[in-house]
């Protein structure tokens, strides 16, 4: 399988309709007003707050100079890749645009961005679950990130008589699974954790990897990044599809099937949830002080979570590269950053900018989690072939909490990463 594909010309090979792109717009187009315009896409249509929060960004710099403009063009997030697919297809990506994290290491392999060569001072400063580098050289920078915790309340673990973590602390598998049967056995309950297994695509490696990474596997051997082998198919990777298998067989412990929208937790039809920060407001409504956002579990190899959210970019093909860089170097200052927390809920990729929000300032309520994104946060495999990694590891765990084996499903998986990888040169790796 593959995702992008570089031939000597440079292009993305992948089926998108063409007609998904509204407009052929181009890096930089015709003047407006005697300033040369700089176009700009983003998957935010349908989110207001986060575009107020662009357009006010967009409006600074461009009342700061009167060289450029910029105008953005906003998308529904569904068609937003295939659009972008198609416009690096024909050579008409915008010249700045927004990206999900674990993609970027692909589009730079592929040629289609340029480095944003921003001042090191700056970038040092933020997450680095918030910066995507390739060849060592940063490629796309985010606002935030996103993190996920195990959402309980703390009423419910002192009534069942279950030890609260910490980050330092966190529950070991043991503690773990006695904490699920205790709350299983609970009548008040459902079952005792909502998973999210109803949810779909980048969902599963990103949040269910990190239990495999705590088991002592992983979704790529990364002291090559050539090969799945031993990493996805070892023991522990197959320890960790036996534990996730056991989920949903276990009575009461989770479900495949839970109610739509992720609801069961502030219902109270689960007593614990692994949910992320844009839940938590749904939380806190619902239960106020009594919600606790709890690390994940340690089962051997220490607690993780994933890392990287939407990042901004620029094309390889922009005619104005230094506008397009001073537009990224005005937007990641503090006051945008948390603007952006503000309006989205987003976790601030710096610490001066957490510090100017009331959520995730110091004391904050949300605090926890902008410390669980900086102490557990595991980059997904800054590899061209995480698509296909993404994608197949889905497939392989989806198939066995339904019942596969998990060796032969993750052995299935390796082949399949592994061909991706060798028919596309390693990568250069």
């Amino acid at each position: 399988m593959r995702i992008f594909e570089r031939p000597a010309a440079r292009g993305l090979l992948l089926a998108v309709a063409a007609a998904l792109l509204l407009t052929a717009c181009q890096a930089a187009s015709a003047t407006e007003d005697g300033r040369a315009v700089l176009t700009m896409w983003t998957h935010g249509a349908g989110n207001p707050v986060e575009l107020e929060v662009l357009d006010q960004t967009i409006a600074d710099y461009n009342s700061s100079q009167d060289e450029f403009v910029i105008k953005v063009e906003s998308f529904p997030q569904a068609a937003y890749s295939d659009a972008v697919i198609g416009a690096a297809t024909t050579g008409d990506l915008p010249c700045l645009l927004d990206l999900d994290g674990p993609t970027v290491a692909n589009w730079a392999w592929s040629e289609s961005l340029a480095p944003l060569d921003l001042p090191e001072e700056k970038t040092d400063q933020f997450l680095p679950s918030a910066l995507s580098l390739w060849n060592d050289e940063i490629y796309a920078i985010g606002f935030g990130d996103a993190a996920l915790s195990v959402m309980a309340r703390q009423s419910v673990l002192e009534e069942h008589d279950i030890r609260i973590p910490s980050i330092d602390d966190p529950w070991t598998r043991d503690e773990f699974e006695d904490a699920l049967n205790k709350l299983a056995e609970d009548p008040d309950f459902e079952y005792a954790i909502d998973v999210g297994a109803a949810e779909t695509g980048e969902w599963w490696p990103y949040a269910y990897s990190p239990f495999l990474q705590s088991f002592g596997g992983d979704l790529i051997d990364r002291s090559t990044f050539t090969t799945a082998e031993g990493a996805l198919n070892g023991p522990q990777a197959v320890e960790f599809g036996s534990w996730f298998r056991s989920l949903f067989v276990r009575p009461g412990w989770s479900t495949l099937a839970p109610t739509p929208g992720r609801e069961d937790f502030p219902l109270g039809n689960a007593a614990l949830s692994w949910n992320g920060n844009w839940a938590a407001s749904r939380a806190l409504e619902e239960f106020g002080d009594d919600v606790l956002f709890l690390p994940p579990p340690d089962f051997g190899n220490g607690p993780a979570i994933g890392g990287a959210s939407w990042q901004w970019a620029i094309s390889a093909d922009c005619e104005h590269l230094e506008a397009a860089r001073d537009y990224i170097e005005l937007s990641i200052e503090p006051k945008y950053i948390a603007a952006y927390s503000d309006n989205t809920g987003g976790i601030p990729a710096t610490q001066a900018a957490a510090d100017l929000t009331e959520d995730y300032a110091p004391g904050g309520r949300l605090a926890v989690m902008r410390d669980l994104s900086e102490e557990l946060a595991i980059i997904r495999p800054p590899t061209p072939a995480y698509p296909v990694i993404a994608s197949v590891f889905e497939k392989a765990l989806r198939d066995i909490a339904n019942g596969a084996d998990p060796e032969g499903a993750f052995g299935q998986a390796v082949e399949q990463i592994d061909t991706n990888i060798s028919s596309n040169d390693d990568y250069g790796f």
